[in-house]
């Protein structure tokens, strides 16, 4: 199958690699000239694990391309994914003037029949909307609309793609089903579940699937609090409640809250529906403030036990998550902006997301180190904000040992309370009983 992907985020840069993996002719295209010229060199946008290799070894073979031309992408491919960015709006809403630009150059390019499918998380009824500017643009366009919404996680978005729980696909024509069909057929073989529905009802999915996370998420942080005061201990609560088989133990890790390109967006873009729609709205608006509130426990929690005025904190994590460099709306750039306002000095690590760290103003007076044990050299305390693997698994003593106070703040819950207290640490975690 000829596919063209039009947008080369996160989104259409690991799908269109991985549809080229599966056997498929792919071209990505994107009107940013420079990070077109650059895939073509093998030098990536994103960060993330194995997708440099897939795509260096799928341009040698021929199967992927790049080019900043969408008429090249439109005229040679039947099927056309639509993966361009649905900001957040002012207002909340999904900001879809991308998607329907993009809806207007297929119609004006469009010479034979074509799938148009929707990648790009978009709120129910924006298949329409492409769908009209299409028709506008070209009113003897011959086309069928799909809707594919995408369940990447950063980090693992290979993975999730080749082994995925499921794949959503709305379609509205039995042509454009088989023409579905033949694009999963690698992971339809595979035995991984595919599900064909209506175009709404994949719409709606997407969003159901982000916000119930971000909900489960939210919930466990909101019972974090009532451990911090009655003296539980979180850990012991999400596992007791997790090996309930109707519930399950994925999302129910306390923290400092959601953050990233997606939920945060899909949270707010779906109230935001619901109230277009006269809907009930009260479990997302708890679910976005109990996330706002968690942050600010945090920032709290460092500034009772610590006077951070003219004191050195250790940061060690700035992504939203491990297992990328992504920056959009991670935590830390709220907490590390209060510390400094408080008259915190702040030396920062991340193993992959400095670069990015570096290119947003807020962090302007940020120290950034080459490895973890530099951020922490005399530090006052270290504040530990994204949970990668090498921090689980660092010499503790010779953290001890390199700080000038043996004081972490952990929003992450990464080390088990024994040992810190063994170790002599004064240690403050979420939703369980301080070290001190």
């Amino acid at each position: 199958m000829k596919i063209t992907m039009i947008g080369t985020g996160y989104v259409g840069l690991v799908t269109g690699t991985c549809f080229a993996d599966l056997g498929h002719e792919v071209i990505c295209v994107d009107i940013d000239e420079k990070k077109i010229e650059n895939l073509k060199k093998g030098i990536l946008p994103i960060y993330e694990p194995g997708l440099k290799d897939l795509v260096e070894r799928n341009a040698k073979e021929g199967r992927l391309s790049f080019t900043s031309s969408i008429e090249e992408g439109v005229k040679n491919s039947q099927a056309i994914f639509i993966a361009v960015g649905t900001p957040q709006d002012k207002d909340g809403s999904a900001d879809l003037q991308y998607v329907l630009a993009v809806g207007r150059d297929i119609g004006k390019y469009s010479n034979d029949y074509k799938v148009i499918i929707t990648k790009s998380t978009v709120p129910v009824g924006t298949a329409d909307k492409v769908k009209a500017e299409i028709i506008k643009t070209n009113p003897d366009a011959d086309f069928d609309m799909v809707s594919n919404p995408e369940f990447l996680r950063e980090g693992a978005a290979i993975k999730d793609f080749m082994n995925p729980d499921r794949v959503a696909v709305g379609v509205e024509s039995e042509k454009a089903k088989a023409v579905m069909q033949d694009i999963y057929y690698g992971i339809q073989r595979a035995g991984r579940p595919i599900i064909y529905t209506d175009i709404k009802s994949a719409e709606i999915i997407k969003y159901a699937s982000n916000a119930m996370l971000a909900t489960r998420i939210s919930f466990i942080n909101m019972l974090s609090e009532l451990c911090e005061k009655q003296g539980g201990d979180i850990l012991s609560v999400a596992k007791g409640t997790g090996l309930d088989s109707r519930i399950g133990p994925r999302f129910l890790h306390a923290g400092i809250g959601f953050g990233g390109s997606c939920f945060p967006k899909d949270v707010h873009a779906l109230l935001n529906t619901l109230k277009e729609n006269d809907c009930a709205t009260g479990i997302l608006n708890e679910v976005i403030d109990t996330n706002l509130r968690q942050r600010l426990r945090f920032m709290d929690m460092i500034t009772d036990k610590i006077d951070v005025k003219g004191k050195t904190l250790a940061i060690w994590g700035l992504a939203f998550k491990p297992k990328t460099d992504d920056m959009r709306e991670a935590p830390s750039i709220e907490i590390i902006n209060h510390l400094q306002d408080k008259g915190a000095k702040i030396r920062a690590f991340d193993p992959v997301a400095e670069e990015n760290a570096k290119k947003l103003k807020q962090f302007n007076d940020v120290i950034f180190t080459m490895k973890p044990e530099e951020a922490i050299e005399d530090a006052d305390a270290l504040v530990i904000l994204t949970e990668w693997d090498e921090f689980r698994s660092f010499d503790l003593q010779k953290v001890k040992d390199k700080m000038k106070s043996p004081i972490i703040f952990d929003g992450r819950n990464i080390y088990d309370l024994e040992k810190m207290k063994e170790l002599g640490f004064k240690y403050y975690s979420i939703g369980r009983k301080s070290v001190e």
